[in-house]
């Protein structure tokens, strides 16, 4: 059942489809930069002896590895990137090619060619990558003047190097656009983007490009009997809603789906356990993990890649107004469990239990959530990584922290020990929603843990999804950390 369409469409604010392209030469007064590995790959056809001699020199005595010649009309950098291929070198390039695309916006130019013959084509890759996630930003709201002075004017990073295919940049570019899109959504005030935009954004995006998508709305969810969703949703005059993806092509390698579940606050006052200050200043981020899961899966039917995968997203936003939940109720969820609420700000678990619950109809293979759900996991590991933590997962865990260290979005696993559920234990109900002052990211997760019965695994994203200063190429605001990783998996996955 699907929610009417609004009239105002979402408007994505940059369409990076094919800001990256494969070129087989250079193109004359257009800015170039040489990726070399070392001072004596320069190409001296390209640059007079008293450069090279001037290039060679401050990389020997000054460790200098960026050197830019103006020629007038355009610009020729010398750039010397790490040649190792392992995951510390490629996120050092992603970080060269972030501070690349603010050289090449401060000179103004809308193109930039990367002659990457003679340099290796991860490292060729992973700037590339650098400059163009680097070159995100979400300028809807400003005007005029100011709104031109700030706009990068970079539009397009043409790649030489016959050792990478068109294949490859096509894929590479797919990540980009989901990540834009992605961002984009996190950034939204919840003026603009409620429960039911978030999900008609979902389905706009996804139905695009081939998945099957369904908006139900909050008839539908009373019918389901999904009661934490309908609990932190009491306090709100805006309805919830719980939006399920679907991509499930005929080459698909898997019969069992892997589940994606993100969590959809798309604004947390706290409830009737408000926030004080500053702690609700950035908290139109707390759907980051629904509007993870949704780039995901608009970058896996985008990419057609052959893989049953289903994306469930749940969302309300959270307000202690009207009918609003209140520490004391017991809620019945959608498996039966009932539920004392402690406190009305631990409400990301509960609308993340009801569509755990719901995906046991899949009989998934693997289940993973994502969920800017806990401070304690930000104090602990800081903007860094991501907390994760899970059960019956076998091989998985390993799997994904592979993937998490190739794209550079690393995870920290914490214990989930049979003691930590002791902590949720209540008086009056089946479980309680909080465990107290200590150990409140495992709790969480151990409370989770209580509405799943399959493979699983939890991540906590409060950490490095929304950035209130800019961090390299992952922007500033919010990140879509998590994406490039479940990408990177999947794609892993299918080779086994």
């Amino acid at each position: 059942m699907r929610i009417c369409k609004f009239a105002l469409r979402f408007k994505i604010t940059t369409n990076m489809s094919n800001f990256i392209e494969k070129t087989e030469k250079a193109t004359s007064n257009i800015t170039t930069a040489y990726l070399i590995s070392e001072a004596n790959q320069i190409p001296s056809g390209i640059f007079s002896k008293a450069e090279i001699t001037y290039i060679k020199k401050l990389n020997e005595q000054e460790e200098q590895t960026s050197f830019s010649f103006n020629r007038l009309t355009h610009w020729e950098y010398a750039l010397i990137l790490p040649e190792k291929t392992d995951a510390h070198n490629a996120e050092k390039c992603r970080k060269e090619g972030d501070s690349f695309a603010s050289c090449i916006n401060k000179i103004k130019s809308e193109a930039v060619i990367l002659n990457g013959e003679g340099m290796n084509p991860l490292s060729v890759m992973a700037f590339a990558e650098g400059m163009a996630l680097g070159n995100y930003q979400f300028l809807k709201y400003k005007t005029g003047k100011d709104a031109l002075k700030k706009a990068n004017r970079l539009k397009k990073i043409k790649i030489i190097s016959k050792k990478i295919t068109s294949k490859e940049i096509d894929t590479l570019n797919i990540l980009i656009d989901a990540v834009y899109k992605t961002r984009d959504m996190v950034n939204e005030p919840v003026a603009y983007l409620n429960a039911e935009k978030l999900a008609e954004t979902a389905d706009i995006m996804c139905s695009a490009v081939g998945a099957k998508v369904e908006v139900m709305n909050k008839q539908k969810i009373e019918a389901l009997r999904m009661g934490g969703l309908l609990a932190v949703n009491r306090g709100s005059i805006d309805p919830p809603t719980f939006t399920v993806i679907e991509w499930k092509p005929a080459t698909a390698k898997n019969k069992k789906p892997f589940v994606f579940v993100g969590k959809g606050i798309v604004y947390d006052t706290g409830g009737i356990n408000i926030k004080g200050y500053p702690h609700m200043d950035t908290m139109k981020c707390d759907m980051s993990g629904g509007a993870t899961v949704a780039g995901l899966m608009y970058a896996i039917a985008k990419a057609k890649l052959p893989v049953y995968a289903v994306g469930l997203i749940p969302a309300t936003d959270n307000r202690p107004c009207g009918n609003a939940y209140v520490p004391g109720d017991v809620i019945t969820m959608h498996s039966g469990l009932k539920v004392e609420v402690l406190n009305s700000d631990a409400e990301g678990r509960m609308i993340l239990a009801d569509a755990l619950s719901y995906a046991k109809k899949y009989k998934p293979e693997l289940v993973i959530d994502l969920a800017t759900l806990t401070g304690a996991a930000h104090a602990a590991i800081g903007n860094y990584a991501l907390v994760a933590m899970g059960s019956r997962y076998k091989n998985f865990m390993d799997e994904v922290k592979t993937s998490g260290n190739n794209v550079y979005e690393r995870i920290v696993e914490f214990p989930m020990w049979d003691e930590y559920k002791d902590l949720i234990k209540s008086d009056v109900a089946d479980i309680k929603n909080t465990g107290g002052r200590y150990a409140g990211a495992i709790t969480a997760g151990k409370f989770l843990e209580c509405f799943t019965d399959y493979p699983w695994i939890h991540f906590d994203i409060a950490g490095p999804a929304f950035t209130e200063s800019r961090d390299s190429y992952r922007g500033q605001g919010g990140t879509g950390f998590g994406l490039r990783l479940l990408f990177d998996f999947l794609k892993r996955q299918l080779k086994k």
